[in-house]
């Protein structure tokens, strides 16, 4: 369908005699014209950014819609602002089917500008432009019910039937290796498209997010294709458009409902669909770790958070082993805090007493005051473990 786009693009340039570009209703750049023109001010800022970064600017965006172009039904004419950094007036063709607007085409405007019969042409050939985005966005739409099914299904026949669904709606692009994304939290809805992105969707936060990634917000799920079964760089590239965009949201909210940081997890390459449910389920433990373990993120992939690989399971409910709930009570974050560098250290109390910046003697100290309120013997293999998992467990709820 690119194809057909720029195919739509080239014969609006040559119908007004210059180089056009069309941009999608969120501003993100779907095919321009050539530029053979040796004027400097053909690419000003805005528009050198435009098709080098292939989006604008929210800055950028909100100055165009000013002039009333999401409205307007025949070309809007924007005049030079070089403070803007548009050095060039503008000729805006908006893009719409049904009434509703979908795109915008972009010409640089000219003295003398295109005739009216030119322009007439030109919107008829939008109007055309407005029905393949129209149908653009249904099938995204439809991707993206599809893809959500797949993730929320229970087990079993409801779960095979969403897989066989999601199958028909990507077509070939179903067959291949693919990883799931997940970035948390993700307030509002999906963005419109992201590049390289198989099918995008909002999973609405479950029982396990009410404290973790997601809280008070949905998380946004994300198929990427790979170009081969070890590779992640589609994924990675992916997730480095979306973390910025998700993170300078007016309702982004940190981890644990505050202004923390967006985090992103990536599961391991699949070449089944079946297996999406699995892929879904390491992503989002990935991003739970990476917001856990400030050393693992913002982005984690599953195959790097070692011992979180197990913990994920095990943190869907809360950390409440009798033997750890006092230690965990807010009262006593320090000494929690002192007990996990210390495991983390694997006991060794120099290493733990220099991490933490205390003297050897006040570790000690602090370790007795642990074992007595928890009851466990930390010269015991089985009761550091239970600590150390508990410990572990209760930083993924936090």
């Amino acid at each position: 369908m690119k194809g057909d786009y720029q195919d739509l693009v080239d014969e609006i340039s040559a119908l007004l005699g210059a180089p056009a570009t069309l941009e999608n209703r969120d501003f993100r750049l779907i095919a321009f014209g050539a530029h053979d023109s040796e004027d400097d001010l053909v690419m000003d800022p805005v528009r050198t950014r435009s098709i080098l970064t292939r989006q604008s600017t929210a800055a950028v965006r909100s100055w165009f819609e000013g002039f009333g172009i999401a409205r307007a039904t025949g070309p809007v004419r924007i005049p030079a602002a070089p403070d803007a950094g548009v050095f060039r007036g503008r000729i805006c063709l908006p893009v719409r089917y049904r009434g509703i607007v979908q795109g915008y085409v972009w010409l640089l405007d000219q003295d003398p500008g295109p005739e009216p019969a030119a322009l007439e042409a030109a919107m008829e050939v939008a109007q055309r432009i407005g029905v393949l985005l129209a149908e653009e966005a249904k099938a995204g739409a439809d991707l993206s019910r599809e893809f959500l099914a797949v993730l929320t299904a229970g087990r079993g026949w409801q779960q095979d039937m969403a897989v066989a669904a999601l199958r028909v709606a990507l077509g070939p692009g179903a067959e291949g290796p693919h990883a799931a994304v997940c970035v948390a939290p993700w307030p509002g809805e999906a963005p419109g498209s992201v590049p390289g992105a198989a099918a995008v969707c909002v999973v609405p936060a479950g029982p396990e997010d009410r404290d973790g990634p997601g809280a008070g917000a949905g998380v946004l799920a994300v198929l990427v294709r790979l170009r081969s079964g070890d590779a992640l760089g589609p994924a990675l590239a992916a997730v480095g458009r979306l973390l910025p965009r998700a993170a300078a949201s007016p309702g982004a909210r940190g981890p644990a409902g505050g202004g923390g940081p967006v985090t992103a997890g990536l599961s391991d390459p699949v070449r089944a669909l079946s297996e999406l449910p699995q892929a879904w389920g390491q992503a989002t433990a990935a991003a739970r770790a990476a917001a856990a373990q400030p050393g693992l993120g913002p982005v984690a992939q599953w195959a790097g958070i070692g011992p979180y690989r197990m913990l994920a399971g095990l943190a869907t409910g809360p950390a409440d082993d009798p033997a750890t709930r006092a230690l965990l009570a807010p009262a006593h974050r320090e000494l929690a805090r002192t007990a996990e560098v210390f495991l983390d250290c694997a006991g060794q109390a120099g290493r733990a007493a220099a991490e933490l910046g205390i003297h050897r003697q006040t570790l000690y100290y602090r370790l007795g005051r642990v074992e007595q309120l928890t009851g466990l013997d930390l010269d015991l293999g089985e009761d550091r473990l239970l600590l150390h998992m508990a410990l572990k467990a209760a930083r993924l709820r936090a």
